[in-house]
């Protein structure tokens, strides 16, 4: 697990002590897209694609649209260092 794929499950793991998550570095997908090796080199990382699978009793009551801004808000840091980010969250 690299350094923001590890730093996107600390956090997660700490914010909302999920039952479920699947933090999935998708990156080797677009391996060969434009800017991927920009992208690389720009950020000291080639961990640029993501998707997370996540289940907390914290979402309980909340919206989709709200567990998404949870997520992203707890991510304030890593997601500017992230091309792509897909998130399934529920409680």
């Amino acid at each position: 697990m690299g350094k923001i794929a590890a730093a996107i499950k600390e956090k997660l793991e700490s914010a909302f002590n999920p039952s479920q998550l699947e933090v999935r570095d998708e990156s080797h997908k677009h391996a060969g897209h434009a800017g991927a090796k920009a992208h690389a080199q720009e950020h000291g990382s080639g961990e640029s694609h993501f998707h997370v699978i996540i289940r907390s009793k914290a979402f309980d009551g909340m919206s989709r649209l709200g567990r998404h801004r949870a997520v992203m808000e707890v991510l304030a840091e890593e997601m500017p260092l992230i091309h792509a980010f897909s998130l399934d969250a529920d409680s």
